[in-house]
């Protein structure tokens, strides 16, 4: 087992802010994010500048241990993500697929690139912890137009690396609920996931508003 070292050290952090990991938005599957992604947040009082997006790979968009969009998705909506995303504006952040731990020659990350035709980050420290590696990729191509996290929008099935990287760098996080694979297929951890999320937003929790990293 790959262990993510990063997870384990911010439970603390989820512990006492439990809010860290709920959504701005949240969508069944990949097929249902609205295009541009501005519209998942027409219920907040404050609208999003969305100037790219970073995408979880497993049971995101695709089936875990794939490497190329899960075809449903495929011709519809994954390209049309890429067209109004163009460029270095979508960016795969995956914790297996160019996570220097587990894709250790970069293998993985060049056959999702290559099947996606985008750009996946390698990052040393996983999710949820990789924000300052993913803002040194933006600062890297300054022609995305993004000059600050709240321009950006993460989406993924995990509460606890998605979404909390998303509140943890002061970003937009977009849940894909159910994702691609069944729910008696998944993860204990998803499966727990899924009640979790639910549960702290009945008893009042919100995601925090996307304008400063978690301190």
């Amino acid at each position: 087992m790959n262990l993510n070292l990063s997870g384990s050290l911010n439970v603390f952090r989820l512990l006492a802010k439990p809010s860290l990991c709920l959504p701005h938005a949240t969508v069944a599957t990949f097929d249902d994010l609205p295009i541009p992604l501005n519209k998942a947040f027409s219920k907040n009082v404050k609208q999003p500048d969305i100037r790219a997006v970073v995408l979880d790979k497993d049971d995101c968009f695709a089936i875990p241990d794939h490497n190329e969009v899960h075809e449903p998705y495929k011709k519809h909506r994954f390209e049309a993500l890429r067209a109004a995303y163009p460029g270095r504006r979508l960016l795969i952040v995956s914790n297996t697929a160019g996570a220097t731990s587990y894709d250790v020659t970069g293998r993985l990350a060049s056959e999702v690139e290559k099947s996606t035709g985008v750009s996946v980050l390698s990052h040393a420290v996983k999710k949820p912890g990789c924000g300052e590696e993913i803002m040194s990729y933006f600062r890297q191509h300054p022609e995305t137009g993004v000059t600050s996290p709240h321009q950006i929008a993460i989406v993924g099935d995990r509460l606890a690396t998605d979404m909390m990287l998303a509140n943890m760098m002061g970003s937009w996080g977009i849940w894909v609920k159910d994702g691609v694979v069944p729910l008696h297929q998944k993860s204990i951890f998803s499966k727990i996931e899924r009640k979790l999320g639910p549960y702290l937003l009945s008893r009042g929790y919100s995601a925090p508003d996307p304008s400063s990293p978690f301190e």
